[in-house]
């Protein structure tokens, strides 16, 4: 029987990131009796755990893609669940393509030994809608093939695989969910590996001019990440071992109606830049939401108002830097 995450001592690692560190403030509100981080902070912030730690979290600065850093963790904590969020940002795979790969594949392969060696029980892992690729069919369900565009995507593809390959042959309890393009406060803003969305918000901010790849017409499925986290607390006790859900809006928007929405709300009345599409960029993404649909009850924040609350937490965070 699944471990419920009431009273369970939990690891989640890539916890100090944009998704992770959300998913962990939740599991504490839950009640988890003990909710343990793994992050090497690649990109992953401790400012995010701030309030977590205050609430007895603990953060280990370590990195999973050693077997002997989880050892370490397993042996020193009775872990019941763990929730793998541990990852490397898309853009990097244009930097760094086989250590991208790489790190999806390695994480979750040192999870699943460990798992099939009893040093846990369940395990929730974070896969992305990227393995999809460009949409065949649209709203891309969960029975769309896979067809990774990026090394960052081909890593998280194979992840998926290799974790229904050990549920077949070893009965392991592990899951996969599939969340779409998430935003919201904490997604890392900084540098060339910044987010579409924190990254306009500090260019206008900084009084530059907001960069579009291509047309702009690529499409994303966004969803707020509070929805997302929601989502896979309750969905936790009711997908089965092997199987996958997308965590989708059901709905899509173009790059460039985003960034035309985000200049509206800030009231920015300047050029855009175009720059030249980015190679493997995937051009459309419409998710199906009907499974997680018929599963739970789903809330979805509409966009308006999710994009609101996160541009007022980035300008939040743009004049603290600044003062």
């Amino acid at each position: 029987m699944r471990p419920r995450i009431k009273g369970s001592n939990i690891l989640v690692t890539g916890g100090a990131g944009f998704i992770g560190s959300h998913l962990v403030d939740r599991l504490l509100a839950e009640g988890a009796n003990k909710v343990i981080i793994i992050d090497n902070l690649f990109l992953g912030n401790p400012k995010n755990l701030c309030q977590a730690i205050e609430k007895g979290a603990v953060l280990y600065v370590d990195d999973a893609e050693f077997e002997s850093s989880l050892g370490y963790i397993f042996e020193k904590y009775n872990i019941d669940i763990v929730f793998n969020c541990a990852t490397k940002a898309l853009n990097y795979s244009f930097i760094n393509p086989s250590n991208a790969y790489m790190t999806n594949v390695q994480v979750i392969a040192n999870l699943l030994e460990f798992q099939r060696h009893k040093a846990f029980q369940t395990l929730c892992h974070f896969s992305t809608s990227e393995v999809y690729g460009t949409a065949v069919y649209e709203p891309m369900d969960e029975m769309h093939p896979l067809n990774p565009t990026t090394t960052y995507a081909a890593g998280k593809a194979a992840a998926d695989i290799m974790l229904q390959s050990y549920v077949r042959m070893f009965d392991l309890d592990a899951f996969i969910v599939r969340p779409f393009n998430n935003y919201g406060p904490r997604q890392n803003y900084s540098g060339q590996l910044a987010g579409v969305i924190p990254q306009t918000v500090f260019r206008i901010m900084a009084g530059q001019a907001p960069q579009i790849h291509g047309t702009g017409s690529q499409s994303r499925d966004f969803i707020y990440v509070h929805d997302t986290v929601d989502a896979i607390i309750k969905i936790y006790g009711s997908l089965r071992s092997g199987e996958s859900v997308n965590i989708s809006t059901q709905g899509q928007i173009s790059i460039k109606q985003l960034i035309e929405k985000i200049t509206n709300i800030m009231d920015y009345q300047g050029n855009i830049c175009y720059r030249d599409a980015r190679k493997a960029d995937v051009e459309c993404h419409n998710a199906s939401n009907e499974k997680v649909k018929s599963m739970i009850d789903f809330k979805l924040t509409g966009i308006d108002e999710g994009m609101k609350s996160t541009i007022e937490w980035y300008l939040g965070v743009y004049k603290k830097e600044r003062s």
